[in-house]
């Protein structure tokens, strides 16, 4: 490490249930998030679902933690026999533009995949352009009109395909 560099905390995924202590500053930035963004009933968005629909085996809640402090998180939840929905997207307001949401949709990928889900969709708000970038720019397709004014438009919709967990278990060279 070179003079003055700062050294990288160290940095893990942990798998949680939503009523974990680690989880509350996801769920409480999400909802003052969407309140801010959406009005007082976007609220209802964050108790939508039952903490159940984010539990193994059909869901699950990841929190990136670095020196054991959850920094960004996401989740998803079991839509189809084959596809899983990402919800609860979220970097921690104090570690943005880090690159963290696109670790974490990364690890969400990996670990669906590994759960024997093909497809991702995901809905994101019109009022979240940070969140449209991010999906665009991990290769999700969007199922909506990039052209159209988002406003227009709703939630705004994207999907991608998962590459089957055989594909992504790591070659291993063979023994003699």
């Amino acid at each position: 490490m070179g003079v003055g560099a700062v050294p990288s905390p160290a940095a893990d995924f942990r798998r949680v249930a939503v009523d974990d202590p680690l989880a509350q500053p996801l769920l409480r930035e999400l909802t003052h998030e969407y309140v801010t963004r959406y009005g007082p009933e976007a609220h209802q968005e964050m108790t939508r679902y039952p903490n159940e629909a984010f539990a193994e085996p059909h869901g699950v809640l990841l929190l990136l933690l670095e020196d054991g402090e959850p920094v960004a998180g996401g989740a998803y939840k079991r839509r189809d026999e084959s596809t899983a929905e990402v919800k609860r997207m979220w970097t921690h307001s104090a570690h943005r533009r880090r690159g963290l949401a696109r670790r974490v949709l990364a690890e969400l990928e990996r670990t669906a995949a590994a759960a024997g889900y093909t497809r991702f969709y995901l809905t994101t708000g019109p009022r979240q352009p940070e969140a449209k970038g991010l999906y665009l720019a991990a290769g999700y397709t969007p199922l909506f009109d990039v052209s159209a004014d988002p406003l227009t438009i709703g939630p705004l919709p994207f999907e991608k395909q998962l590459p089957a967990a055989a594909e992504q278990l790591p070659v291993l060279a063979p023994t003699s």
